[in-house]
């Protein structure tokens, strides 16, 4: 505890498509510091899990494979970060509408959880963590330095999402994005287990108009005042 109470952490929470992948990346990148994006390790958890033949609803097998899951996150040239699994790339993989639905279900799954929280706390190295997820304030980093919770409509967060699967040329229906995106909302906030929610001292920002530049900015102001730049 006093080697993660010694190193700042920032966390930046939110649902789905509230640009928090993008903006983690962008503060890691301005600040030199580390970065980890929990909710790929859920994904991760639920691709490992496909590939093994475990049903999502198989509790006790999925909270093994979260425990010892294979994963190098790899920085390459671009904004985007390498996800290798098990020897796999599988940076796109994960990121597909069906994989995030899968993702979701083994996210609200307390074994799994437990098993993913220590893997998750191991991340914090000098000079710093960006936190990206759903519980990363409230859960996973209670103190954090900074705390931050992005949201949008849902109806932005699909049109983002499905000009960034079509971007990468995967098919996608925006109708069945927002639908699915609503339907994970109402999943990840009404969950017994860590419901998506904002920490009671977190930043709220709400993006559904802002450019990402605007948040980023926000954000940095955030830190500035918490001497963390």
């Amino acid at each position: 505890m006093s080697t993660r109470v010694s190193i700042p952490v920032i966390t930046v929470d939110g649902p789905s498509g509230s640009g928090k992948g993008t903006i983690c990346r962008l503060l890691a990148q301005r600040l030199g510091w580390h970065l980890l994006d929990s909710g790929a390790l859920y994904r991760l958890t639920a691709v490992a899990a496909r590939h093994h033949g475990i049903s999502l609803d198989d509790e006790e097998s999925l909270q093994v494979v979260a425990a010892h899951l294979d994963v190098q996150f790899l920085a390459g040239t671009t904004d985007d970060v390498k996800i290798v699994l098990e020897g796999e790339e599988v940076t796109d993989t994960i990121r597909t509408e069906a994989v995030g639905a899968d993702a979701s279900v083994v996210a609200a799954m307390a074994p799994v959880r437990q098993a993913l929280l220590q893997r998750q706390r191991d991340f914090v190295a000098a000079p710093g963590l960006i936190a990206d997820g759903r519980d990363m304030g409230t859960v996973i980093f209670p103190e954090a330095c900074l705390k931050v919770y992005l949201d949008a409509s849902a109806e932005e967060r699909g049109s983002r999402r499905y000009k960034q699967l079509i971007s990468k040329g995967l098919s996608a229906s925006l109708e069945d994005i927002v639908l699915d995106l609503k339907a994970r909302d109402a999943r990840d906030m009404n969950r017994s287990v860590s419901p998506l929610k904002p920490a009671p001292d977190a930043v709220i920002l709400d993006t559904t108009k802002m450019t990402i530049e605007e948040v980023l900015e926000v954000v940095l102001d955030e830190a500035k005042h918490k001497g963390l730049r």
